[in-house]
């Protein structure tokens, strides 16, 4: 019986498309928006599936259904146009049948069209490259290219990441494309409420049926307070291969100024 059992286990997931969306630390659309030069910062990212996939989506990773995850950004403002940055550490602190983890680390180098808020087209382009423990991903290295693209209309943002993310193996075609949206609204200079959409749909070399693609639409609140910035949102899946109701805090700070962080375009609102 019990031998059956693991043979069926992997017949799933061999039946199981490659695209399948994993764990993830931190579910945000980049505006290019970066630190002063000289100024840290600090954000908290959590994230907890309420209702989620119910298997891992890989032989021995952390199942999604009822998880917590997150990670501590950490950046520093290089230049106006280069923000340092790393999360660590990037973990786990609730997971069914796994309890709390550490899951490993990213640094993050992210170059942006200087003074990005006060353009009305910004651009930029983000590098990720990450070290996994093995239930998080199941490759040890990967990494992420995140263009940047938006508009600021004023008082509507439109923003697009065509994310690719790889774990450096299969060339070119392998890249997995997990683009990501947002459409904001400022209702004022403290807040803007937002429409956001997150999406796994395949390799490059094949998409996969949209039946097994990951797609979650969510609605986002973005608060500038007088010490920490706040951006809270849900998430609904609108497609069988996404967890179906996910909720996302994200909380920052400037670590050595004399205000909170932006959060997106408040700052550019603010600032015309």
């Amino acid at each position: 019986m019990y031998l059956k059992s693991r043979l069926a286990l992997l017949f799933f997931f061999l039946l199981l498309p490659a695209a399948l969306f994993a764990q993830t630390d931190e579910i945000q659309v980049y505006d290019a928006v970066i630190a002063q030069p000289g100024v840290y910062n600090l954000m908290i990212h959590t994230n907890f599936t309420p209702i989620g996939r119910k298997v891992p989506v890989f032989p021995g990773g952390i199942v999604p259904d009822h998880s917590v995850n997150g990670a501590a950004e950490w950046a520093y403002g290089v230049t106006d146009w280069f923000e340092q940055g790393l999360y660590l550490p990037v973990w786990t602190p609730y997971s069914e049948h796994r309890g709390g983890s550490l899951d490993g680390f990213k640094i993050r180098e992210l170059f942006v069209r200087p003074h990005a808020q006060d353009h009305t087209f910004f651009y930029g382009l983000n590098f990720e490259f990450s070290v996994n423990y093995d239930y998080w991903e199941p490759r040890h290295i990967t990494s992420e290219v995140r263009p940047i693209a938006g508009v600021h209309l004023h008082p509507v943002d439109i923003i697009v990441n065509p994310i690719m993310d790889t774990d450096y193996t299969g060339g070119f075609g392998n890249l997995e494309f997990a683009p990501a949206t947002r459409v904001a609204y400022h209702l004022n200079d403290k807040w803007a409420v937002a429409v956001e959409e997150y999406a796994d749909v395949g390799p490059l070399r094949g998409f996969v049926p949209t039946y097994d693609q990951f797609h979650e639409v969510w609605g986002v609140m973005d608060h500038v307070g007088k010490v920490y910035s706040v951006e809270a949102g849900v998430g609904v899946g609108i497609t069988p291969g996404a967890d179906k109701l996910t909720l996302k805090l994200m909380i920052s700070r400037d670590l050595n100024s004399s205000g909170p962080a932006p959060l997106h375009s408040d700052y550019a609102y603010r600032r015309r």
